[in-house]
Order: structure tokens, then C-alpha cells, then sequence
């Protein structure tokens, strides 16, 4: 153990044995792999019950962030990952736009700028090949495909949330997905989203010339609802969650203070008013079937990175990989019953069926946090963070506690491969993997979503959430799981902090309506 002190708190390290580091003069392959709607406490090497023993090998033999951040959502965190960027600094401040409506330009166009490089476009000019297999996201028209962002090949959909069994035909927005640049279909039977990702990021590892380094993104759409996964998967958690979410969010706040995921400045969350307890639930078996389907599909996810990983093993590269794991967003709240898609003579999990698990399976999935996707209070932007690259990685088993955003994997990426980076909002991590003794001075990040908004400096976190329309202050390091509002105690804090996030929205181009 090393004991590190933070602002005034100390604070467990836990830290496996040295790994001697290696300065090869190879420059790393890249493999980012993109999780969907994923909670911070879901996977095993964070506290989750749910079998992820890839992930779970990757954190021993790695390191695991415990404050890292995404954009809050799927399209604005898509589009930081690929630019290093502020959403709305390359027009993704809130969704994408769909392929009939008028083509926009500015901090909300619904498509990645055409300004802005991308982390392919930057590694192809430095000599990698480029791949990407999945949800993409940030640009629904031809002109804004992958292949027209630096990506050599890519495999996937196009659009958001999809059945994974097929395309259906009478959702609101037709969903599309490529093979390169050309429109593919599923085929009737024996398809599964998932594994079709992850057939193809294979495919495309085998095909790759092994003199040059490679780029590999592969965005799941797993565990994004509908819940849909295959049946063997499901078996595996009969029963699981039969104890229902009360018990399931203390079962994993035990484990993560274990595992030293998280430590006495993570109070529990109490469950919100709104949500009944378990024991009052009439249709139990029902809503415990849509968390067991919601472990299957992150089980699959997991199992198909295991293949990847074996891929990579096999062509001698896993060493000299820099992987990084992470999630676009937390849990999400959301019911998709006004939809309108679900077969009422199907179960979840099945063809047919359209569900989610919905608030109070979420709030477990973002144990201990509150909120969830969509807020920029700790549950909507918090995520789990692996990076695995034997090496280089010294210490495996670290648990990082320097805060970092999404918006640094594009300068860590560049200084990895030495590359030319453009103009990006972040930093490099790399001092983070290097060594266990590291110097990393406070920083301040933003968030703006749909009216929700934030501003971290240092410990400090100031918060809004649209809803109750009224700025939250919270000091991080005594209460990370942001319970106890100090705005009023510290209101030259607030206010502080207030005028700065005003001055970065002004910069940026944030609306609020």
C-alpha cells in the first residue's frame, strides 16, 4: 500500500508489484474500447457482481482511474473521445442530427466538425493504420462517416440505440448501419450486436499488416438498453438479482471500500423518495429478469473483448498495446415504454421484447452515486477507467485518484505514438501510467448538457442540475458522492466558481434554453 496525501485526505493506493519498465522504441498499438450506458460500479474490478473477468485481469495487471469523467452522454463524449474536445467546441453540445433535418452549423450542429481532427486522422498522418468496429454516433449523413473521419475501415452503426437482434423499420428514426462505406443490413437470423462488433474488430486485427501500429475503437453498444441478450448469457444470472436493488447497491458499496475502489469520503447514497424499496415491488420476478439481462449483455461485452484480447495475444501485441476501457455515460434512468416497441407476448432479453431496466436498477448501477445519464452530477459523468499496457505501465494494480476527462485520451494517445497533436482541451495521462510517484496539479474541467451544467477546480465541484434550477457546491474530497450542498456556507466559492464555468460557456458557445 501507498499512502497519498490530496487535498488534506489521505488516501489508499493500492499498488501491485513493479513491473520493470520497458523503453522499447516501438510505438504502442491503441486500443480504445467504449462501453454504453455502463455504471460506474457495474464491472468486477469496481465493485460489480456481474462476470467481467477480462476487464477485471486488464485492472490487476493495469491501472483503474477512480475519478474519471465522460461528457455526461453518448453523442457529446463520442465526440471529446475522437477530438479531445469540449462537445461543443466541435458541434456536438447535444445529440446528433438526423439525416432529413437542414445541415447547421455551430456548438449544437448534431455532427463532428469537419474542422476538427480526429484521433484517427491525427495517428494516420503519424503512420498507423486505423480501425473501427460499432456505434458511431456523431454524424448520420454519408459526408460524416468514419471513413471520412481517418478510419481505414469501419463496421457498425451508424445511428443510437438499436435492437440488437436486427434493424426495425418503424422506429421513429431508421437506424443504419456500414461495412466501410457502404449501407449493411443483419441478416435474419443468428445475428447478435455484440458479437458482430467484435467479429469484425477481429477481422480486422487479422488483416493488419504488422509493420505499421494500429488504431482499434471499438464502440459497444452493450449495455445500452433495449435489453437484449442471448439465452446462455442470461442463465448465468438466474436468481442473481432475486434480492432486488436495495440490496444490490449495499452489496457493491461493501465491495468497492474492499477493493479500495472507493474510501470513507464515498458516502452511501440513500435510495431517492421517488423510487419504492424492493419488498414493496408486486412484480418482482419481472423487474429482477431485466437486471439479469442487463449482466448478460455486459457479460457478452466482456466476453468479446476477451476474444480481442486473444487476438492480440496471438499476433505478439498485447504487450505493446496501450488499452483503454471506459463508458460513455452512467447508468441510465430512462423508460422507453412511450416507444411504443415492445412485444407484449415477449420476455426481456427476447426478439421482440424493447425495455429497459430503468431509475432504480440504475441507481444501483451507479453505486454510490446520484443521477444518472444525461446530469453532470458524479452518476452522469463518472466512469470507470482501465488502462492496461505491460510495457510501459509501471505499478499494475494502482488505483489513480487524479481526476481526468475524456478529453485527455487524445493527448495521451499522441505523446504514446508521438504524434502532432492538434488543439485539444486536455492533457496527457501519461505521467499517470509512468510511475506511481507523480506530480499532477489541480485542474478545472466543464460540463454542459442539455441545461445541466458543472464546473470542477481542484476539489471543488459546482453543479446544476435543470431540474431544480439552482447551483450545488460540494467539496470532493470530504464528500464525493456529493450529499452535502455547501453553497450557502461558502457562497464566495460559488461564486467564483459560478463566473468561471459563465466565461467557458461564453467561450464555447453554450446555449441555454
Amino acid at each position: 500500500m501507498i499512502l497519498k496525501n490530496i487535498g488534506g485526505i489521505g488516501l489508499l493506493l493500492v499498488v501491485g508489484g513493479i513491473i520493470g519498465c520497458q523503453t522499447s522504441s516501438e510505438r504502442p498499438n491503441i486500443l480504445i474500447i467504449l462501453a454504453d450506458d455502463l455504471g460506474y460500479s457495474d464491472i468486477g474490478a469496481y465493485g460489480g457482481e456481474i462476470h467481467t473477468p477480462t476487464l477485471d485481469t486488464l485492472a490487476e495487471n493495469g491501472v483503474r482511474f477512480r475519478q474519471f469523467y465522460n461528457a455526461g452522454r453518448c453523442c457529446p463524449t463520442r465526440a471529446s473521445l475522437l477530438t479531445g474536445r469540449y462537445p461543443h467546441g466541435v458541434g456536438m453540445g447535444a445529440m446528433v442530427s438526423s439525416v432529413d433535418s437542414e445541415l447547421t452549423t455551430g456548438p449544437y450542429q448534431g455532427y463532428l466538425s469537419e474542422s476538427a481532427l480526429t484521433l484517427a486522422e491525427m495517428l494516420q498522418d503519424a503512420g498507423y493504420h486505423t480501425y473501427m468496429s460499432g456505434k458511431w454516433h456523431v454524424g448520420e449523413r454519408p459526408q460524416h462517416w468514419p471513413r471520412t473521419r481517418g478510419f481505414e475501415r469501419y463496421f457498425g452503426l451508424i445511428s443510437g440505440a438499436s435492437s440488437y437482434y436486427e434493424i426495425i423499420e418503424n422506429q421513429p428514426r431508421k437506424r443504419q448501419m456500414v461495412l466501410d462505406d457502404d449501407p449493411w443490413s443483419p441478416p435474419d437470423s443468428g445475428f447478435y450486436m455484440t458479437d458482430a462488433f467484435t467479429d469484425r474488430a477481429i477481422e480486422f486485427l487479422q488483416s493488419h499488416p504488422s509493420e505499421k501500429p494500429f488504431l482499434l475503437y471499438l464502440a459497444y453498444t452493450a449495455p445500452h438498453w433495449p435489453l437484449h441478450a442471448l439465452p446462455e448469457d442470461i442463465a448465468r444470472y438466474t436468481n442473481e438479482y432475486e434480492d432486488g436493488w436495495d440490496v444490490l447497491r449495499q452489496d457493491r458499496y461493501t465491495r468497492m471500500q474492499e477493493l479500495g475502489v472507493i474510501d470513507e469520503t464515498y458516502a452511501f447514497s440513500s435510495r431517492p423518495a421517488r423510487l419504492p424499496a424492493w419488498q414493496d415491488m408486486i412484480d418482482r420476478k419481472d423487474w429482477a429478469l431485466r437486471m439479469s439481462v442487463y449482466a448478460a449483455m455486459v457479460d457478452r461485452m466482456d466476453q468479446g473483448i476477451g476474444r480481442v484480447i486473444d487476438q492480440l495475444r496471438s499476433m505478439d501485441a498485447l504487450d505493446n498495446t496501450l488499452v483503454i476501457f471506459l463508458s460513455d455515460n452512467g447508468g441510465c434512468a430512462e423508460s422507453v415504454d412511450g416507444r411504443r416497441l415492445h412485444d407484449p407476448s415477449t420476455h426481456a432479453g427476447e426478439r421482440g421484447s424493447y425495455l429497459a431496466y430503468e431509475e432504480a436498477w440504475a441507481n444501483a448501477s451507479n453505486t454510490p452515486f446520484r443521477l444518472y445519464k444525461q446530469w453532470v452530477h458524479e452518476g452522469g459523468i463518472a466512469t470507470p477507467l482501465i488502462a492496461h499496457w505491460p510495457a510501459r505501465i509501471r505499478g499494475p494494480g494502482r488505483i489513480i485518484d487524479e481526476p481526468g476527462h475524456v478529453i485527455d485520451l487524445m493527448a495521451t494517445v499522441a505523446e504514446v505514438a508521438r504524434a502532432t497533436l492538434p488543439h485539444s482541451d486536455g492533457k496527457s495521462l501519461l505521467p499517470l501510467l509512468d510511475t506511481p510517484e507523480y506530480s499532477w496539479p489541480d485542474r478545472t474541467l466543464y460540463w454542459e448538457h442539455i441545461g445541466n451544467r458543472a464546473i470542477r477546480q481542484g476539489d471543488w465541484k459546482l453543479v446544476w442540475d435543470r431540474g431544480r434550477a439552482e447551483w450545488e457546491l460540494y467539496n470532493l474530497a470530504l464528500d464525493a458522492t456529493e450529499l452535502y450542498d455547501l453553497a450557502a456556507e461558502a457562497p464566495e466559492i460559488a461564486s467564483s466558481l459560478q463566473h468561471r464555468w459563465e466565461v467557458w460557456a461564453d467561450s464555447i458557445g453554450v446555449q441555454l434554453r
